[in-house]
């Protein structure tokens, strides 16, 4: 059984920073990609920053460009996502993503396993 276990939300005021972390386990082989998404209250799920696992290559939303980081570390099993310069507006339940049948999780059809979210509050 495949698992994919988030870790570091809270809650924080704005113009500060957090660190997510998303651990996979249960799978023979490391996935293609891993993506990071978020759903606010009322609001669809959607793609903040997502990662190719072997070439490393990175995409990160509009609204989190510049602000949000997302990494690997060595193994390609965890992956994280450092937010600075946090706002109101980035309040929203996160979920990790692992995908297996595609190369590039770019959307949430794209992505096999999913997190159980955590919840990112950021107070004005």
């Amino acid at each position: 059984q495949v698992n994919l276990v988030e870790s570091g939300g809270g809650s924080v005021q704005a113009g500060g920073s957090l660190k997510l972390s998303c651990g996979v386990s249960g799978h023979s082989r490391t996935s293609n990609c891993m993506a990071w998404f978020r759903q606010a209250p009322g609001k669809e799920r959607e793609l903040v920053a997502n990662i190719h696992t072997r070439y490393i290559k990175t995409f990160y939303g509009d609204s989190v460009e510049g602000r949000f980081t997302i990494s690997l570390d060595d193994t390609k099993r965890t992956m994280y996502l450092q937010m600075n310069s946090l706002n109101p507006e980035d309040t929203a339940q996160y979920y990790c993503g692992a995908g297996y049948g595609h190369h590039w999780c770019a959307n949430i059809g794209t992505v096999t396993y999913w997190g159980q979210g955590i919840q990112v509050t950021v107070s004005s």
